[in-house]
């Protein structure tokens, strides 16, 4: 977390600069106020993610996640993770902050990488209110039957990279 907001804080003063030598004071400033504006129109939706992910943490016992999505849920954990991405609707102002604190109430990086798979390759809301109306149903179910393999897959490999990773790092 500390690196990737060394990266960012770097990359704002960075771009900052550029700005100033390009076009004056003016051009950062005009930069910041773009920023607030998209603040202001997520920032809700931002705000109202994360107390979701705090009441999830507070409601869900901690043993209860750890026993259903922990590491040591091997296969089960996994595909009941697919099964709530996929069923799961929302963006990610929803997603992000909330896989955040079923991590912290002991979800594994198998299931929580499968949820992510499947909220983003199958999301039935998306693929309901978008992708079946717009691309019929027979592209959607052959799409669906070549992407469906794909969260358990992720899930099932995910512990052995970041494994791996971490040896390597």
């Amino acid at each position: 977390m500390e690196l990737s907001l060394a990266i960012l804080g770097t990359l704002v003063i960075a771009l900052s600069i550029v700005a100033y030598l390009r076009g004056g004071a003016g051009l950062p400033v005009a930069g910041y106020r773009e920023a607030a504006d998209i603040f202001l129109g997520v920032g809700p939706q931002l705000m109202l993610g994360f107390v979701l992910a705090g009441l999830v943490t507070v409601l869900i016992p901690s043993d209860l996640v750890a026993s259903l999505l922990g590491e040591e849920s091997g296969l089960t954990g996994v595909l009941i993770a697919t099964v709530a991405g996929i069923l799961t609707p929302g963006g990610p102002y929803l997603q992000f902050p909330l896989v955040a604190a079923l991590a912290r109430s002991g979800a594994g990086y198998g299931p929580l990488a499968a949820y992510l798979t499947a909220w983003s390759l199958l999301g039935a809301n998306r693929v309901l209110v978008w992708e079946m109306p717009v691309l019929g149903a027979t592209f959607t179910a052959a799409r669906w039957m070549i992407s469906i393999a794909v969260p358990v897959l992720v899930g099932l490999l995910m512990p052995t990279i970041m494994r791996w990773l971490a040896r390597s790092g």
